[in-house]
């Protein structure tokens, strides 16, 4: 049928189910706007808020789903920022200890859900203690402690953390940890001139709360070699401030910048690795940590060689290897990863089809904004 015909066919339908009255035009909604309150600004700040909020947010802001906008607490007390907010989202410790109860009081006063995130055990004394190792005081973990308690709503980062959370807590949900794809996608590697052709390379990256972890690899990566007698040499990124190098592992400096120009490097540089470890101590802390040092390895790439642990069951049942507390047994896996020298492809598609932003369900959003 030509389109004029059609066209007016659709004016003759409209005329019936109107009565020939014109049809208003239908106002645009705007969409609800989140706000979060994170450390930082600009883009700047640290990799747990990039990772849990800030990653998340800027694809909700994309999609259309939400407005987003980082609020600063100071103006929200006072009342200067006056933005209708569906609710805001409070990261860890982000705000000052004396002022979580007036910040959880105006926002009631507003009718706005506040949501508190955490992705550590702040709760157990074991937990304390090594934080509190990790340069975490006493201000600090009280903050955490009054938020949970006084939010409407906890995300947390694994079930294991959300049963420590919810004797405390009003409403705990659990969403997993997932990548950004615009920062982890790989594209063509940077030709890098460090990769000497006499050694194979793994990569152990973490916060300095698994310092404690990185000695469970002494005995794994001393004087270790491949099944053709290369040397296979241990790299280690962030993890520790010892001063003292030992000589079973070497640590890497990476550029200065905030996390996406962080996992921008590590995409590019990819192929300075062979394998990458997620060594874990049996812990009360480590039993509620997440398994994202898996799902960023495979991202790269990398076959993950990680603990055997609560935190990497979900990994462990799509191709990612997990061994227990033998050293003889993440020797043989380590050279079998070597070997292989990318990542496991049920491993690959498990991260790109659940774990990556956009694929791992719509659990954060609705619980924010429903």
């Amino acid at each position: 049928m030509p389109r004029d015909l059609v066209r007016r066919a659709v004016r003759r339908l409209r005329r019936t189910l109107t009565g020939g009255q014109p049809v208003a035009p239908t106002a645009p909604t705007r969409p609800p706007v989140l706000g979060y309150v994170v450390a930082g600004g600009g883009g700047a700040h640290p990799a747990s808020a990039h990772v849990r909020v800030v990653r998340r947010t800027e694809h909700l802001a994309r999609s259309g789903a939400a407005e987003v906008r980082q609020v600063d607490p100071a103006a929200f007390l006072d009342g200067t920022d006056t933005t209708d907010y569906r609710a805001v989202l409070v990261q860890r410790d982000i705000l000052r200890r004396e002022d979580v109860a007036p910040f959880l009081a105006a926002a009631a006063a507003r009718g706005i859900r506040v949501a508190a995130e955490v992705d550590d055990d702040f709760f157990t004394d074991s937990g304390r203690d090594r934080l509190a190792r990790a340069e975490y005081d006493p201000d600090r973990l009280a903050s955490i402690d009054a938020l949970v308690r006084g939010a409407d709503l906890v995300v947390v980062s694994t079930e294991e953390l959300a049963a420590l959370v919810r004797p405390l807590a009003h409403r705990v949900v659990v969403v997993r940890n997932a990548l950004d794809p615009t920062l982890w996608t790989p594209g063509e590697p940077v030709a890098d001139d460090d990769r000497p052709a006499d050694e194979h390379r793994v990569l152990y990256m973490g916060t300095l709360t698994h310092g404690a972890d990185l000695a469970l690899l002494q005995g794994v990566f001393t004087d270790l070699t491949a099944a053709d007698g290369t040397a296979i040499r241990l790299e280690v990124i962030g993890v520790t401030e010892d001063p003292d190098e030992p000589d079973w592992y070497r640590r890497v400096e990476v550029p200065d910048g905030h996390y996406p120009a962080f996992a921008r490097w590590l995409v590019d540089h990819r192929q300075r690795w062979r394998a990458g470890v997620a060594p874990l101590r049996d812990e009360e802390f480590n039993r509620a940590k997440s398994d994202l040092k898996a799902i960023e390895y495979t991202a790269l790439g990398l076959p993950a060689v990680v603990s055997d642990r609560p935190s990497y069951r979900d990994a462990r049942g799509h191709g990612v290897a997990a061994v227990p507390d033998d050293v003889d047994a993440w020797r043989a896996a380590l050279r079998s990863a070597v070997a292989a020298g990318a990542a496991d492809p049920v491993a690959a598609r498990w991260v790109r089809d659940e774990r990556t932003i956009g694929h791992d369900g719509d659990t954060w959003r609705s619980a924010l904004l429903d």
